[in-house]
Parts: structure tokens; sequence; C-alpha cells
């Protein structure tokens, strides 16, 4: 239910801006026009770079975006959104995780100490993450000998493995998507061109701007929503990666201590 919420709340997100979006391009026809007519043409000084605009960087991002084609760079933001809302939801997720294993180990090992495996189960139970839990399944099966724990450890570890690379296959799917949509509008961009020349019989600039302009924003875009998402995925596999060696050197920390234990 988590996972779905999320999802609808990233959808009403990206209507909520593609509807100002749109209202806001109308308003800025006329005073743009009005820019264009008042600017002097005699002995103005160009800025190539426009470094002067005064336009937000957002009413750009909603100009570029709506110039891209609103279909294919809706699709673009949805990948973006929903590759987000995944990352977002697996670094909660590992940072809820993370657990100091050294610590439990020293602390399941006073319990064993102090009060037996019941006592040991207790510490586990109320200790929150992947670690943890292995701990507490290697200990519920401690009455049947240290190889049916040892293999109960192992079991334990994949499962709880396998939840931490839970929804990484999707962000890697966005983030291959991402850019294989504007490549898309780049097709597309190029054969809006080619029917504009067909159309009109004639190459000259004006009548492939156009096209190539929907080209180059959808692949910028496609590029770069591709690029943040990679940032997020890397980011969140060091943290399994280390979240993993906590549990593979506290696994064999908890068969060590198990093994002390009984041959006292």
């Amino acid at each position: 239910m988590k996972k779905i919420s999320m999802f609808l709340a990233a959808a009403a997100i990206l209507v909520f801006s593609a509807n100002i979006a749109t209202a806001q391009e109308s308003e800025q026809a006329a005073p743009e026009a009005t820019e264009v007519a008042a600017t002097p043409a005699d002995d103005a000084e160009v800025d190539p770079f426009n470094t002067q605009s005064e336009i937000p960087l957002h009413q750009a991002l909603k100009t570029k975006f709506i110039e891209g084609g609103a279909g294919l760079m809706s699709l673009v933001i949805i990948c973006l959104i929903l590759g987000m809302a995944l990352s977002i939801e697996r670094i909660l997720y590992l940072s809820f995780s993370r657990t100091n294993a050294k610590a439990l180990v020293a602390k399941v090992e006073k319990a064993l100490a102090e009060g037996g495996i019941e006592a040991a189960k207790e510490v586990c139970r109320n200790t929150r993450g992947p670690v943890a839990k292995i701990f507490y399944d290697g200990l519920d099966r401690y009455d049947q000998g240290l190889d049916v724990v040892e293999k109960n450890v192992v079991s334990s570890g994949s499962i709880q493995m396998s939840m931490l690379e839970n929804g990484l296959s999707w962000i890697s799917l966005f983030i291959a998507i991402a850019p294989s949509l504007g490549f898309l509008g780049t097709v597309i961009g190029m054969i809006q061109a080619f029917d504009a020349i067909q159309a009109a019989g004639d190459i000259s600039p004006n009548v492939v701007a156009g096209g190539m302009k929907v080209a180059l924003i959808t692949t910028v875009a496609g590029l770069i929503v591709a690029m943040i998402l990679q940032v997020f995925y890397n980011y969140i596999l060091a943290k399994i990666d280390s979240i993993t060696i906590d549990m593979e050197e506290a696994s064999i920390d908890l068969v060590d201590v198990l093994t002390a234990y009984k041959a006292k």
C-alpha cells in the first residue's frame, strides 16, 4: 500500500505540473512578443549565452517541456518520478535496515550468558534490521544442532538479501527507458523535419528547425533523467553492499558465539 500511495502521489504531481505549464504557455506569448519588438535593433549587444535572461529556471524548463512535445516529454517525466519514488523508498528502507552488527553480537553473547537461547532470541526480536532477523532464525534452530543453524542462517541471509534488492529491477528499467524515449523523440523529430521539407519543397533552416528542436529536447531530457536515476541506483547498490558485508560478518560471529556457548 505504501508503494501504491507513492505512485499515486507522483502521478498527481505530474498532472498538476502539466496543467500549470499549459496554462502559462498562453500567458507568456504576448509579453515575449512585446519584448522582442521592443529590443533595439541598432547597436544592440547580443548575449549569445543568454546570461542576462530574467526568465526563472522553472519557467524555462516548463517552456522546454512544451516545446519538446507533451506526449514523449510526459513519458520521460513519468520515468523520472516513478524512478525517484522507488529510489527514495529503497534509501529509506535501507537506512532503517542498518544496525550496529558488532553491538548486536555483543548483546546476544551477553544474553546467552545470562539467560540462554530464549533471552538471546528476545534481544533479536527487539532489534530491527536484517541482521537481527538472521540471528533470530539461527537461534530458533539451535536445538537442532549447529549444522542446521548454519544452513538456516545462510537461507535467511539469502531472503534478506532479496528483500534489500527489491525494486532495483524497476529502477534499472526506468534508467534504460528514459534515454530510449529521448531517442524515439529524435527519430520522430527527424521524420517531422523531412515531412516539412517534402511539403515545402525547400531545405531551408526555418523548415527543419521545428522537427530538429523536438529531437534535441527529448534526447537531452531522456539522458538527464537516466543520469539522475543512475546516481541514485549506484548509491543504493553501495548501501546494499555495505549491509551485506555486515550480514556476512555478523553471521560468522554468531556461529562462533553459539559454538563457544555449546562448548560450555
